[in-house]
């Protein structure tokens, strides 16, 4: 298994899309549905994520429980120029004075270009995933079984990372408020020959504490959507093909 997609939501995809495709240096690849965007961020030569924009016919709420940390460092001026002239936008979200910069992408969707961090070392352009959680060290468990990923040093109270110990964190923070709405942004992991396929892993989930969305959105789809004991979002694609 892997963790495959980081998921958005934003009322204009292509547009949206096309801000991260520069912003991240990804590859555009074809989307399942001419909606959407799709682009793939390359780590190295193995190890890959996507970044998919889906549509959604509101602004961002606040709230956001799970957001893109960018890799700034000693440049972390200059990625905040560079963005802010792709058409990133500063925002104000109640952060008061941090040594992160906090930017919104053209549809409104927050994130961070962070200060250096020892970390974030050979994480690509992605720093971390920050994902707001009840209990940090539970969900890890969770997210460890689902992605294969495995504890590592990092910033958060729970820190994941791919074993290779190369791309972003997957930080588990302690949520500042209970989730009150479906997320903005969520992950997706992908079944691959040499584990659980897709009705195992969804089990996999459903045993270590995860539950089925009941929503009505959540359904006829080839992916299974599925929430943490947090209550956040993350859908089990189909089975990877050989």
């Amino acid at each position: 298994m892997r963790l495959e997609n980081i998921v958005l939501q934003a009322r204009d995809p292509h547009a949206t899309g096309r801000f991260w495709s520069a912003a991240l240096g990804l590859v555009d690849l074809e989307p399942g549905s001419p909606e959407d965007y799709e682009g793939r961020l390359w780590v190295d030569d193995e190890l890959w994520l996507d970044l998919c924009v889906e549509p959604a016919t509101e602004p961002p709420p606040l709230g956001w429980r799970l957001h893109l940390d960018l890799r700034g460092g000693e440049q972390q001026a200059e990625v905040v120029q560079r963005l802010t002239g792709l058409g990133g936008t500063r925002v104000d979200i109640g952060q008061g004075e941090v040594p992160w910069v906090v930017l919104a992408d053209p549809d409104g969707n927050a994130f961070c270009v962070m200060e250096e961090r020892a970390a974030y070392s050979d994480t690509g352009p992605i720093a971390a995933l920050p994902l707001d959680s009840v209990d940090p060290q539970r969900d890890a468990e969770l997210y460890a079984a689902l992605t294969g990923w495995v504890p590592a040093p990092g910033v958060g109270p729970v820190t994941l990372r791919h074993p290779s110990l190369r791309g972003p964190l997957l930080e588990l923070c302690p949520e500042p408020e209970p989730k009150a709405r479906q997320n903005r942004t969520h992950l997706d992991v992908r079944p691959t020959p040499d584990g659980p396929d897709q009705r195992g892993l969804v089990e996999l989930a459903r045993s270590l504490g995860a539950t089925l969305a009941t929503d009505d959105w959540a359904h006829g789809h080839p992916w299974v959507v599925m929430r943490d004991l947090s209550g956040n979002e993350f859908c089990v694609l189909a089975d990877a093909e050989d």
